[in-house]
């Protein structure tokens, strides 16, 4: 009997685990390293940090009243401001591909206006538009309405930040939906309302929470707009972001790595009912 026949080369229904992780090819391995590098061992290392105080420290950490206080404001406005653009998201989306007007190109391009722009330049230019002295802070004053150094503030730069992640995400599946299935639904007989709701939005939904998910997760780690537009008081408008740098700043790390686990926790647990709505989504466009 030969060496061949003793220790036969597994076939694919054979192959072990450890088999498949040392046979993979070269991108899945650059691609493995990239990640435990830049993902995986930074959110372990972090999660190692929390785990040095002990969980009663930890759960004494992270509800205090001030901790708590900024997470429903963090989560709560950054929702909120998702929620907003995904209407006005995919209101413009829409606009930009079913219509031609001048200027189209320049408007479309001042979009991405959020992502080249630093965050702190971002934060300076709100505060100053939206104080009460601003162009459009002036207008609401005289109502009683103060935006800037406000949590409206922290909502207004919230969204601003992140408005272009639902336009850029659903230009691409508007481009690809025919026109013919909307012109068909109408020769049948239904409403525009009709024809939105049963045959534009299905497709569209996916695309939507997409956007929508991404939207939340870059208002929810933002800083840089949000601790210049507001006015970072506890119990009013300190999002936890800013907190976890307020206790950076009194060399209570401890503290600062609690907040933020605890942060990522709840990102993570969101972003997951999110994927779930988007399969949701996907179940019912089929």
């Amino acid at each position: 009997m030969t060496a061949s026949s003793t220790n036969p080369r597994p076939v694919n229904g054979d192959r072990s685990f450890w088999y498949r992780l040392t046979h993979l090819s070269w991108p899945w391995r650059v691609t493995w390293v990239y990640l435990t590098l830049m993902l995986f061992v930074p959110v372990i290392a972090m999660l190692l940090k929390a785990s040095t105080v002990g969980p009663a420290e930890f759960w004494r950490i992270a509800t205090t009243e001030v901790a708590l206080s900024t997470y429903s404001v963090t989560f709560g406005t950054s929702l909120a401001a998702a929620l907003l653009n995904g209407v006005f998201g995919t209101l413009i989306a829409w606009v930009f591909v079913r219509y031609d007007f001048p200027g189209k190109r320049i408007i479309d391009a001042a979009v991405d206006l959020p992502f080249a722009l630093p965050t702190s330049v971002a934060g300076l230019t709100l505060a100053t538009v939206y104080s009460d002295n601003g162009w459009i802070g002036s207008l609401f004053a005289p109502f009683g309405i103060k935006i800037a150094f406000t949590r409206l503030g922290v909502f207004v730069a919230m969204v601003f930040i992140s408005l272009p992640f639902v336009v850029r995400t659903l230009q691409p599946v508007l481009q690809e939906m025919e026109k013919e299935v909307e012109e068909a639904a109408w020769c049948l007989g239904a409403s525009s309302w009709q024809t939105f709701w049963r045959v534009l939005l299905p497709p569209l939904l996916p695309a939507i929470l997409t956007g929508v998910a991404l939207g939340f997760s870059r208002a929810v780690g933002e800083y840089g707009s949000t601790v210049i537009v507001a006015g970072n008081v506890p119990f009013q408008d300190l999002i936890a972001p800013v907190l976890v740098f307020q206790r950076l700043e009194q060399y209570d790390y401890a503290g600062a790595t609690v907040i933020g686990t605890v942060l990522l926790l709840i990102s993570l647990v969101m972003l997951l009912v999110i994927n779930l709505l988007q399969a949701w989504g996907r179940r019912y466009d089929d």
